[in-house]
């Protein structure tokens, strides 16, 4: 900066001694300082408010987004559904160990991490057999802490997981297993004459051999074929 100002400087103190003019110095080096100045604001960048960077944005300490806190209403909705679940009698105002229990399942909140272990101890610490909402709040909030888990996290499964008992299974493997075993065409031996052609049972006709009273003699595979007629 300094080396600029020096060169402009000296441009116009060459020419003051030719022109003699002390006021024009002094408005070519403001001038010379201006463009430097503006230059050097120009080379800054800038963060979306207009204001020069200081570091990369802001993130969570675990350097993830924190997950946005779940509907009141919706998680309440659920735990009355789940408090019904299984018990006609029940107000929805109360939720037992066994209820809780699979509502996570439904929800997928209990996995590897989160067990059947870790929310029967952090539900008995309550000393009750059902908890009220507000307690159920409190059993979850110790459970997350104690497993590290986002709070919001458990309760977003929990209130999105659908009605109590619906559950998004995916056909598997055991589909094709049970498909093989019950096609009735590639069985072989005496488990073969069981079923005819079709792959309808035959009933005890394909388990026991009954007797032939039509008068043929055994092994003839002609009966019937003969012309009526005669």
């Amino acid at each position: 900066m300094y080396s600029h100002v020096a060169v402009h400087r000296s441009i116009i103190m060459s020419d003051d001694k030719q022109n003699g003019s002390d006021q024009v110095d002094k408005v070519a080096v403001e001038v010379a300082q201006m463009a430097l100045e503006s230059n050097e604001d120009a080379a800054k960048p800038a963060t979306s408010d207009g204001a020069a960077c200081t570091g990369a944005t802001k993130k969570e300490e675990n350097g993830t987004p924190k997950v946005a806190p779940v509907s009141t209403a919706a998680f309440k909705e659920q735990f009355k559904a789940f408090s019904k679940f299984g018990d006609t009698k029940s107000d929805g105002k109360h939720l037992t160990l066994s209820q809780s229990d699979k509502w996570m399942k439904q929800a997928k909140v209990i996995d590897k991490k989160i067990t059947t272990t870790d929310t029967g101890i952090h539900f008995k610490k309550l000393k009750s057999m059902k908890l009220t909402f507000e307690d159920y709040n409190k059993f979850l909030d110790d459970l997350a802490k104690t497993k590290k888990v986002d709070l919001n996290e458990i309760k977003g499964k929990m209130a999105n997981c659908g009605a109590p008992g619906i559950h998004n299974a995916t056909p598997g493997k055991a589909a094709d297993t049970v498909a093989r075993l019950t096609d009735t065409s590639k069985y072989t031996g005496s488990h073969k004459q069981r079923f005819d052609d079709t792959g309808k049972g035959k009933g005890i006709a394909g388990r026991k051999d009954l007797p032939d009273g039509s008068g043929y003699v055994t092994g003839y595979t002609h009966k019937n074929t003969y012309d009526k007629t005669h």
